[in-house]
């Protein structure tokens, strides 16, 4: 592959999206990881009933940085005409410059109801509900994409098939995650699949999963030929990644290992982002009266773990450090910390975030009986977004 991926004709390089995820891919993450290396970075999830009722915490979820030069949206639904109403919305209000389908979702309470990694089983629906999307998106040339999975287990796979459907409804790309969602964040990814995938289309595909260093995405770019990757427990608690990604798909051999000071400085940073964001909030936080300081800190909480794998850092501290509730608080403990402590060179490539066994999937009664059922389940959809 080469290291440019075009998105309504611009380029993308390197060839690198931060897939969406839950509680994590707000504004300040985006900016964090921008800082670090280019590429398209995607928000959190959005489902077209939110984003269309105006729900003040999707309004809010929308936004984006001034510098964002691709505002990239990911958009979950599950009613055709839900999708188009939301793209239309998008459209005509300037909302994105990029809306990315949301079709690997594996959680239950979203394949129970039929969407997510469940949907494309229902190939007609699925055609319906891409071809909306990309109908209506194409009145102001934005380019719609699809994420998926494999498909809902090894007896009930759907990627070559969506894929195809994906492709005759326009769509500019087709990102797959190797796995299916009965394994959900378990075991290996089958780069395999992404390699078959590619084989088999003319657009682009993009794979994801298992993408921990950026060694691993040139790997994955050269035994799938796939033309981008895709990003995403990976960066956890290592915006850095991004860094790695731009120089590792530029042919340096350039990676980043930062001290535990330098991380600190990046924590901090990162509270700082959302504290401020949160405070720049019109917004469901200041109607609530939360203190906008307390409120980014809580958010920071969860990623104290991410930064800190690995390195020498005793409970104490760690527990004290996953409860900050001000950033002078936040600064003062990050101030105990060993700066020099080097980076753990024995969590280098090595899971991190959700991980957990394979299961059952959940969904709708009788959703495997007729593929070409165009019906859509009742009580689909889901009425907010993100985590």
């Amino acid at each position: 592959m080469t290291n440019q991926l075009s998105l309504a004709g611009k380029t993308v390089s390197p060839p690198v999206v931060l897939a969406p995820m839950a509680g994590i891919t707000n504004l300040p993450f985006r900016k964090l990881c921008r800082e670090q290396g280019a590429g398209i970075y995607v928000c959190e999830m959005i489902t077209t009933v939110a984003l269309t009722e105006r729900n003040p915490k999707t309004m809010r979820l929308i936004e984006f940085d001034p510098d964002e030069e691709t505002r990239s949206l990911q958009l979950y639904g599950v009613d055709p005409e839900g999708v188009r109403k939301a793209v239309r919305m998008v459209v005509e209000e300037d909302l994105a410059d990029h809306v990315d389908l949301n079709f690997g979702c594996p959680v239950p309470k979203v394949t129970r109801r039929g969407g997510g990694s469940a949907l494309p089983w229902k190939r007609r629906l699925f055609e319906e509900i891409v071809t909306a999307a990309v109908d209506t998106a194409a009145e102001r040339g934005i380019p719609v994409t699809v994420k998926m999975r494999k498909g809902i287990d090894d007896d009930h796979l759907t990627y070559r098939e969506a894929g195809l459907i994906a492709q005759d409804a326009g769509v500019a790309w087709v990102a797959l995650h190797g796995r299916t969602a009965a394994e959900r964040y378990s075991g290996t990814a089958d780069w395999d699949a992404i390699a078959d995938l590619k084989e088999l289309l003319d657009v682009p595909v993009l794979g994801n999963g298992d993408v921990w260093e950026a060694d691993d995405a040139v790997r994955m770019a050269a035994q799938t030929g796939c033309d981008g990757v895709v990003v995403g427990r990976g960066c956890l608690g290592r915006p850095w990644l991004f860094g790695d990604l731009e120089a590792a798909f530029s042919g340096r051999r350039t990676r980043l290992m930062p001290s535990l000071g330098e991380v600190a400085k990046v924590m901090l940073r990162h509270a700082q982002l959302l504290v401020e964001w949160i405070a720049g909030a019109e917004s469901y936080e200041a109607r609530r009266n939360i203190d906008a300081e307390e409120h980014g800190c809580r958010e920071f909480r969860k990623h104290v773990a991410w930064y800190l794998k690995g390195f020498p850092v005793g409970g104490e501290l760690r527990r004290s450090l996953a409860m900050v509730s001000t950033l002078n608080e936040l600064e003062d403990l990050l101030g105990k910390l060993d700066a020099d402590a080097p980076f753990p060179e024995s969590t280098i490539g090595k899971p991190r975030g959700r991980t957990n066994s394979p299961g059952k999937v959940s969904l709708p009664d009788g959703w495997l009986d007729d593929r070409d059922d165009r019906t859509v389940p009742v009580g689909a959809e889901i009425d907010s977004s993100g985590g």
